[in-house]
């Protein structure tokens, strides 16, 4: 279970550092960023635009089961997965809930006030969003001010 949650954190963590946050040159790659994430940036209290919609979410839920079928003996797979998923429904249904709720206290405060300082001080740091872990080992924490 444990290997489930700690392996979603870093795939979230890619995801949005490396492919959320990749930009193709051009104009047709900066159209391709602004559709895939680039909005989300420009309107980040857009309700519609803060879950990753089924018509991808679905598709990727496949090709990770298949990656960790693969790589995961069966007796260990089904719970893998199943935390896995947890992880990422954490990350989606709290990513969500950082941009619309007013948490007063504790972590989901301190998390949100971490996935702010992404949108609105450093774009270029703070990409755990269900979790600061891997900016804390990568090293793209947020800058101490003052």
């Amino acid at each position: 279970m444990l290997a489930g949650i700690f392996i979603w954190t870093l795939v979230e963590y890619v995801m949005h550092r490396y492919v959320f946050h990749f930009e193709l040159p051009g104009k047709w790659g900066a159209r391709l960023h602004f559709v895939i994430h680039g909005v989300h940036h420009d309107y980040p209290s857009d309700r519609m635009r803060l879950v990753m919609p089924p018509s991808l979410s679905i598709p990727l839920a496949f090709a990770f089961f298949f990656l960790f079928k693969w790589l995961i003996p069966d007796m260990y797979l089904w719970m893998f997965f199943a935390t896995f998923l947890v992880g990422y429904l954490f990350y989606d249904i709290g990513h969500y809930a950082m941009h619309h709720f007013n948490f007063k206290s504790g972590f989901f405060k301190r998390l949100k006030q971490h996935h702010m300082l992404h949108h609105y001080q450093e774009p270029n740091k703070g990409f755990g969003v269900s979790s600061p872990l891997w900016d804390l080992i990568i090293g793209s924490v947020f800058s101490k001010k003052g």
